[in-house]
């Protein structure tokens, strides 16, 4: 990921949070599914 777009995804994550706590499980997981995604295809 480029390094100014993680700071703006946690800051967006994290008022999403605040207001629909249902949406943490759905955030982080679609977060940590873009963060292997981009790992595997930046090692290829």
């Amino acid at each position: 990921m480029h390094p100014i777009l993680t700071p703006i995804v946690s800051l967006v994550a994290g008022i999403l949070i605040f207001i629909f706590p249902s949406l943490l499980s759905y955030i982080v997981a679609i977060y940590l599914i873009i963060i292997g995604i981009s790992g595997i295809i930046l090692t290829m």
